[in-house]
């Protein structure tokens, strides 16, 4: 209990930063994701390669190697610079943690959203083109509604594993969670108790996402 409360001010703002980037990479990846199954299932070929190509690449690529790209060789791109971000390198580092959770995290969204699109009977589909609704008409209206028992469950578990790989981010100069045990070896203090607290707020963190993902199972279980 010591380390806890002699490191407040490394495990506040650590978690909090925790919960900063979860939130708004998993509201980014949730849109970017849909686009993408949208575009998997597109009648246009084009779209549907684009969407695969994008799914492919992305998830058989190592997180680490999406961070390292945007942390230090997208800057040599120039497409932004530091007086974007106030020319802080934290608030740089911060972002670029932002887009490498979102643009992996898409890619396997879209698969989930697009498993939940194919539990739709063709049916569907069909008489909402016979009553002259557009592509965009009857995903958003006729498809993705009823998609979204099927999608949900399975989607939380995708956002638990979103919440564990924001650890990654310490490695590139974000402070957040994963780095606190860094920051308490300088202090002297036990980094296996400190890491002990790290996994047990991680635990507190899960639990709620994991007992929504257990009543959404039961309550929207599809009969097969």
């Amino acid at each position: 209990m010591d380390v806890l409360l002699d490191n407040l001010d490394l495990y506040g703002p650590g978690f909090l930063n925790t919960v900063e980037l979860f939130l708004i990479s998993a509201v980014g990846s949730l849109v970017l994701g849909t686009i993408l199954a949208m575009l998997r299932v597109s009648p246009v070929p084009v779209l549907r390669a684009a969407g695969a190509a994008y799914v492919t690449i992305v998830r058989n690529t190592p997180l680490t190697l999406v961070f390292f790209f945007f942390a230090f060789a997208f800057p040599l791109l120039e497409i932004v610079n530091a007086a974007t971000f106030g020319g802080s390198a934290s608030a740089y580092y911060f972002s670029a943690a932002l887009a490498a959770l979102i643009l992996y995290t898409a890619a396997f969204v879209c698969e989930v959203v697009r498993s939940g699109i194919n539990t739709v009977p063709v049916g569907q589909a069909e008489a909402s083109r016979a009553l002259g609704l557009t592509f965009g008409q009857m995903l958003g209206s006729v498809v993705l509604p009823q998609a979204t028992r099927a999608v949900v469950p399975p989607m939380m578990s995708t956002m638990i594993a979103l919440l564990k790989n924001t650890t990654i981010a310490a490695g590139f100069s974000v402070f957040q969670a994963g780095s606190i045990s860094l920051n308490l070896s300088e202090r002297g203090e036990d980094q296996l108790v400190g890491l002990l607290w790290v996994a047990l707020f991680f635990v507190v963190l899960v639990i709620p996402m994991t007992l929504l993902q257990r009543s959404l199972e039961k309550r929207w279980s599809i009969a097969r």
